[in-house]
């Protein structure tokens, strides 16, 4: 089974983690730490309240701990120099990276009706799409 981390735990990226952790097998466990958090896993996702905030943890701590290979998702609404500027870190460290913002708000992600608008490299999305599906019905690229 796939590891993920699921970092921004907030109005939004509760009700998503909540929808992921009842469509899988094994439930999920608190950290402390993101370190802790991403020990391990093959994907992490954000969902981060700021432009400030998502480059902070990205640029700041997040892609010097994770795995190569690790499949990285941001879905926080943020400037689309953010994003940009992360995927090109994370490439350099041997990391996918999708931005993949939501159209559909809180009720939308509590119901796990979300659309996700992603931006990447088309075998990246393909490979975040069965997750995302838990979250929402539509993903685009």
């Amino acid at each position: 089974m796939t590891t993920i981390a699921f970092l921004g735990l907030g109005q939004m990226g509760g009700p998503m983690a909540l929808n992921l952790v009842k469509a899988r097998e094994g439930g999920c466990i608190a950290c402390a730490t993101v370190a802790e958090a991403v020990q391990g896993a093959q994907v992490v996702i954000t969902m981060l309240p700021t432009t400030a905030a998502m480059e902070a943890l990205y640029l700041g701590e997040l892609l010097a701990q994770v795995a190569p290979g690790t499949l990285l998702i941001d879905s926080s609404t943020v400037a689309p120099q953010a994003p940009r500027q992360v995927a090109q870190a994370a490439r350099a460290r041997g990391l996918a990276f999708i931005d993949a913002p939501v159209s559909g708000g809180v009720a939308g992600a509590a119901a796990g009706t979300l659309t996700f608008i992603c931006g990447g490299e088309a075998a990246d999305v393909e490979r975040a799409r069965p997750l995302l599906l838990h979250m929402g019905r539509n993903v685009f690229h």
